[in-house]
């Protein structure tokens, strides 16, 4: 089974045996036998030779460890080794949870970015940002030590209920952000929110594509249905992929039976399959359909949102997304870790390879890419994307679309940054106030959990109290948070404060539904319905006249 993610991880220690046996995988796949295993006798000779002589003391194990951090360093920015903890970790996550600060991260020029706080977890409670970088923990500098994967799971991950201190570099601000965090139990669903929102909408918010993720989907849609939606928008913005076949069964879900859903490519014969949508999977393959993408979506997003495009199935809105178009084979060795190597090139119905360029680049160029088109002024500007002529190809009913990195969504909306948090209410939420100070009321008023209806309802009446307001700048007063209370200051704290009353009373679909309030691109889209029905009925779109409506 191919396994396909978005993750960074470094490459770091293994036994020296492991070397022999990873090599001696190669070895069995190509070229004469002679020369291989002259080259490994070199190998060998090398190692013992620096173990003897070298002016240190050296192991070993280290050694090993260097030359499989050398030889992935070489392949591609998604070949690597991964340590048994981690993999542990990793299998964890995909499968049921885990213990520690909730955030999915990777190592980028020996520095802790975060590529995404999981949704309901205590680091997306108190603010915390995709593409934040940790720079300390508990005091402690991290950025540009050496630090590897296996030190960042020992140093965030750990028992529910035990705290962690770290320090952050916002991008764009030249302070930095300090969180104490409370660690808790991190339950992994694959949809954080599924429901009705706007005149009729369904609403599914997939954030990975792990071994539940296709059952969730299913169940979502079942339900969503019951309640005679309009339409269907799939949001998989910051969704960094999972497993492919995850991709293939939900893309079918939408796909009528023998469409192709995606096809890979590779060196070895193992590696050349084709997909096609079946009979089996078929809930929504009619009705208007948006999904919705952004830099943050990779791999399988990637997988779902180019076969929809390409069948003309479904509208796709929001940015360009990342640009993962490999699938890697994952193969675990003795000691229970394992290599993930890439295996194949993935193309879309149309023949597109939407992997953007790895080769002729150094690696931290690689990494920078996001970071770079944001510069650029990218997740702002349609016309600063930048995607060579030669790479254009077309869709069932000949729309152009292109290849060579990333899905270019069919509508574009730039990424809103009108909707950032006042400072006092951006330093409470770091405080943990909104949490506290909802905890403690909820606590004193089990009432407020009968007053409405459904999660909905409270989402759609609830306005702050008096008495919610004292209790909120009490907490502040104790906290030593003091701020003038502005009008932009009251509404953003007033509105976190019913975001967090609503999830300690109602659960996290009350929350989500105060969060989407102020979630500009989701309004967007959800204007977007007559968009998505032109476009199931004729395969056309006139985009002018829905750009013009968004206005």
């Amino acid at each position: 089974m191919h396994k396909l993610r978005w993750f960074g991880w470094s490459a770091i220690g293994m036994a020296a045996g492991l070397l022999l046996l990873i090599l001696g995988f190669r070895w069995r796949e190509a070229g004469p036998e002679r020369v291989q295993a002259d080259d490994l006798k070199k190998l060998e000779t090398i190692i013992q030779l620096v173990e003897r002589y070298y002016y240190r003391d050296i192991t070993q194990s280290e050694l090993v460890l260097k030359a499989i951090n050398g030889m992935f360093k070489e392949l591609d920015p998604h070949s690597f080794y991964i340590p048994r903890e981690v993999q542990e970790q990793e299998e964890a996550e995909m499968s049921g949870g885990f213990e520690g600060i909730g955030i999915e991260f990777q190592i980028v020029q020996d520095t802790i970015v975060v590529v995404a706080p999981i949704a309901g977890g205590p680091s997306e409670m108190l603010g915390i940002q995709s593409g934040d970088r940790i720079v300390r923990i508990d005091g402690r500098d991290v950025a540009g030590r050496g630090i590897t994967t296996r030190d960042v799971v020992k140093s965030l991950r750990g028992p529910k209920g035990t705290k962690v201190r770290v320090t952050i570099l916002r991008p764009g601000l030249s302070q930095l952000l300090d969180y104490e965090i409370t660690r808790d139990r991190i339950p992994i669903h694959a949809v954080s929110f599924a429901g009705v929102v706007g005149d009729g909408m369904g609403y599914i918010r997939l954030t990975r594509f792990s071994e539940a993720s296709h059952e969730e989907v299913r169940q979502a849609i079942q339900r969503l249905k019951k309640e005679g939606i309009k339409g269907l928008i799939l949001d998989l913005r910051g969704n960094p992929g999972g497993y492919l076949h995850m991709a293939q069964r939900i893309a079918d879900e939408f796909l009528p039976a023998d469409k192709r859903i995606v096809y890979t490519k590779g060196r070895v014969p193992e590696s050349n399959t084709s997909y096609t949508a079946t009979n089996v999977y078929n809930l929504y393959e009619q009705g208007p359909l948006i999904v919705m993408i952004g830099p943050g979506s990779a791999s399988a997003s990637e997988i779902v949102a180019g076969a929809v495009q390409d069948w003309d199935r479904g509208l796709i809105v929001g940015q360009r997304s990342f640009g993962k178009g490999v699938v890697q084979t994952q193969r675990y060795l003795s000691d229970s870790s394992a290599v993930r190597i890439t295996f194949s090139r993935y193309f879309t119905p149309s023949g597109r390879c939407i992997q953007k360029p790895f080769e002729n680049i150094s690696p931290a160029e690689y990494e920078e890419d996001l970071r770079k088109r944001q510069e650029e002024g990218e997740f702002y500007d349609e016309t600063k994307i930048k995607l060579p002529d030669s790479l254009k190809y077309r869709t069932a009913s000949g729309r152009i679309v292109y290849g060579g990195g990333g899905i270019v969504p069919d509508i574009f909306l730039p990424v809103d940054t009108t909707t950032r948090l006042s400072a006092c209410a951006e330093e409470a939420q770091r405080k943990n106030l909104f949490l506290l100070t909802a905890q403690e009321y909820v606590n004193a008023h089990p009432e407020l959990k009968k007053a409405y209806a459904s999660a909905a309802d409270f989402a759609q009446k609830y306005q702050l109290t008096p008495e919610v307001w004292a209790l909120f700048e009490k907490k502040a007063k104790d906290a030593g948070l003091t701020c003038n209370f502005d009008e932009a200051t009251k509404s953003d704290i007033s509105w976190l404060l019913r975001s967090f009353l609503g999830k300690f009373a109602y659960g996290e679909d009350a929350r989500t539904r105060i969060m989407m309030e102020r979630d500009k691109n989701l309004q967007q889209a959800l204007r977007l319905l007559p968009a998505a029905i032109e476009l199931e009925k004729t395969g056309q779109l006139d985009t002018k006249k829905y750009k013009t409506l968004l206005r």
